[in-house]
This record gives structure tokens, sequence and C-alpha cells, in this order.
């Protein structure tokens, strides 16, 4: 399972970005008294007695932004929510139910998913009755808190993990869910022909007009005996050229699917060049942590006459940073090669939930780190203590570390690619977290670990 998710939301300056904060232990979120400073969400790993979950900051619901960036933050939001496992529903208790207060309850009673109710600003036991009030929006078990007086942190965190899943290293998969199958790219790039043809059914609509299909459609289809979901997503163009609320929400549906699905499919017109449409999905995908696969489509046009390894050279070039992600050229139209893209898609969603354990990560780390010390940094060698898998779908590995800070982009490239090289995660993302922790019995569990293969 991946790590939980926790989303705070609510309306602006009830304290938000001050919670992300005080729970991180660091001040990551900008916290000021004007409203909609919190725009896009910020995720941090958070730990608390060898416990992980990724908390995540939202803008304030209701607020009108001055940049006309309503409807971008309200989707912002919206994304936050529908990745979460958990909401922190975040009220002021020193100003008391507002009319915004009971619009993001309202919006939340649509949301089958468990609820804190925190009423923040609760500086003291004096005025908990206060709080008491907020009750009466009915969403979730209500909690006091104040940042300002670091009161109830402890609380907090012991309602949090009780609604949680369990997630330790040790824990795999129950069972194998249905792979659900995104199907992206920009306009008339064969999408749609593609998901009829898994379908053997005229499912969506294909016409040689771009953006025919307007919004994400679910289509389950049978391969072996097994059944899967694919997604097909409206074809996207440059953000500049996005006029209407068809493209704008067609634009973010698209990416909704992106964050449903298992595993993502781009897809690519061989007769035509690397758009930066193209470079903007692919982002977005790496953003995400998705396994994906680069389908070139319509490849009956161009094969005998041009060499799939000039594709591959091509791709590379313009996708530095995900050169893990298997290349596949298919005739959407005819069928051809799709069923091994569907094979193919299926050994990346095995690849996502696979845990390995800590010893083969701790024997991995330590011939790592001993053929590539990480650099200098502020005179001092940062120093890895041990490394463990918390989670899959994407792997999720944390270093426990003396100096997080010191280590590069570059050095963290290069455990990755090792970790790529060496474990059975070859062709999907690796998330990887670096968090301090003091020298002592840390190191010793490292040790122990190592002997212990």
């Amino acid at each position: 399972m991946a790590v939980p998710r926790v989303v705070i939301v609510g309306r602006p300056n009830v304290g938000k970005s001050s919670i992300f904060n005080w729970l991180d232990g660091r001040r990551l979120a900008i916290v000021d008294d004007m409203a909609g400073v919190t725009r896009d969400r910020m995720i941090t790993l958070i730990e608390h007695d060898q416990r992980f979950f990724e908390l995540i900051d939202t803008g304030g619901m209701g607020v009108a932004d001055c940049d006309n960036l309503t409807k971008d933050i309200e989707l912002q939001i919206q994304a936050g929510i529908d990745e979460a496992d958990l909401i922190l529903f975040v009220v002021d208790t020193k100003a008391g139910i507002t009319a915004l207060d009971e619009h993001v309850a309202e919006r939340l009673r649509k949301i089958e998913k468990p609820v804190l109710l925190l009423a923040n600003k609760t500086d003291h036991p004096g005025i908990d009755n206060a709080a008491l009030e907020f009750h009466r929006l009915g969403r979730g078990w209500l909690v006091p808190i104040s940042v300002l007086q670091n009161r109830n942190r402890d609380l907090l965190f012991e309602e949090i993990f009780e609604r949680l899943p369990e997630n330790s290293a040790d824990e795999k998969p129950e069972e194998t869910p249905r792979m659900k199958l995104a199907i992206v790219g920009r306009r008339n790039v064969g999408k749609s022909t593609f998901v009829n043809s898994l379908a053997q059914a005229k499912r969506m609509i294909v016409s040689e007009v771009p953006g025919t299909t307007r919004d994400s459609v679910d289509v389950h289809f049978n391969l072996d005996g097994h059944r899967f979901v694919a997604i097909d997503t409206p074809g996207l163009r440059r953000n500049k050229s996005i006029r209407t609320d068809i493209d704008f929400y067609g634009l973010h549906r698209a990416q909704r699917s992106v964050r449903r699905a298992d595993v993502c499919l781009l897809f690519f017109d061989c007769m035509e060049s690397i758009s930066k449409v193209d470079k903007q999905l692919a982002h977005y995908i790496e953003q995400q942590y998705k396994p994906c696969i680069f389908v070139v489509n319509k490849w009956d046009k161009v094969a005998g006459k041009v060499p799939t390894e000039r594709w591959v050279r091509y791709l590379r070039e313009h996708f530095h940073s995900m050169t893990y992600c298997p290349i596949a050229f298919v005739t959407a139209e005819s069928g051809k090669n799709m069923k091994a893209v569907l094979n193919h898609a299926q050994m990346l969603f095995k690849q996502s939930q696979t845990r390995v354990s800590t010893p083969t990560i701790n024997k991995l780390l330590k011939a790592a780190t001993q053929q590539q010390q990480p650099p200098l940094y502020l005179n001092r060698r940062p120093k890895i203590y041990f490394g463990s898998q918390i989670a899959t779908t994407p792997p999720t590995v944390i270093m426990m570390c003396n100096m997080p800070q010191g280590f590069p982009p570059s050095y963290k490239r290069y455990l990755i690619n090792v970790f790529r090289d060496n474990l059975p995660f070859s062709e999907v993302p690796v998330k990887l977290y670096f968090q301090k922790r003091e020298s002592g019995n840390t190191h010793d569990r490292a040790d122990q670990s190592d002997e212990s293969e």
C-alpha cells in the first residue's frame, strides 16, 4: 500500500499552514494573515512513533483570488481531497462558526472519507466549551488544538493514526486490485481508437476533429480472464490556448485521471514532433510518481521507413528524467502490439507493488555509499544510518541520516538509479525521503540489518 495521505482543508485564515508546519516541526508553508497566500498543494512526509503519513496543505476554500486563480486553487483543493485517506477540517474557535465554515462542511458532506474537525486557537481548556459549538457543522470528531500554545499535538497524532490504514515495512498487499490504465496525450494522437480496440467495441467517438473527447471516461475490458479499466482522457493543448470552461475542466479531469491510474500510457503520434504539451503531460505523470509507458502510435505509416531506434533516441533526448519508462510502438486502428503494451503495463503495476526487505536495502546502501560517498556539506560528510521501504505504489524508501539538507539532487538520483539497477523497480518511479535522525542505536540497527541478510 502507498503511504497514507492526510489533507488539511478549511476557509482562509483558520491556521491551516500553521498546523502543517506544527505537525512537521519545520517552517515549510508560508504563514500570513492575508487570505489566499497558499495556492498550490504542499506535501511533506510526517513520521511519529515509527509510523508515517504524507500531509497535504491546501488553499482556503471560498477565497476569491486576486490574480483570478480561484478555479485553479479550488481544483488543487479537490485534488488533495481526492488523494487523501483522512481529512483535517480546520476551524477557528475564537472566530466561531462563519458562513464559509458552513460552506466547507457542506462540501465535505458529499465525501465519504473520515474527517477530523480541528478547533484551532483553543489556547487553553477554559475555552473548550466554546469549541463545542462546531459540532453543529456535523463533520468529524472534534479535537481542540492550539498551534500557538502547542496544545494537544500528541492527541491529534493519536486521532490521525486511529483513522489511517496501517503501514509497516513488513506489510504486504492482501490482494491485487484491478489495474486502472490512464490513456493520455495531446489531441488527435489516437487515444480513443486505442480504447475502442481494447474494448472491442465503439465505446468512444473517434474523429479527426481534435478535442472530440471532452471528459474522462472509464471503459471496462477483459484480457486473459482478468478485468481492467481504461480511462480515456481529453486531448490536451497548451495552457495559453485554453479559452473555454470545457477546455479548462478537461485539462484538470485528465490530470485527475492520471492521479487515479495505476499505470499511464502517454501517447505520441509518430508523424508529429514532440510538443510542449507532451512535456507538460510527462512532467505531471512524473510528479505523481505514476508508472508510465511511452506509446508511439500510427506506426504503420512509417514502418520500414523509420527505424524504431531513431524514435527511442528522440524520446530519451527530450525526457531525460524519465529514461526508466519503456517505449512501445503500436497501431491502435488495427490493434497491432496492443496486447504486448498491456502485458508490459501489468509488469509495471507489479513492480510498483513490490516490497523489498530492510536488510536488502541496507546491504545495497552500504555498497553504494562506499562506491560513491555523498559530497561534503558545510565541511561535513552527510551520513545515512539506515534505509527502509515504508510503502508501495510507488515504492517509497526513507533514509535516516544526520543532515537531510546535505544530500544534493544529483546524489539522490544516484541512489535511485542504484535501486533501479539492483531492485525490482527498474521501470517505475521511486520516491525517496531523507529524514533527520541522531546517531546511536539507529546506526546499530543498520549494522544489525546488514548482518541479518
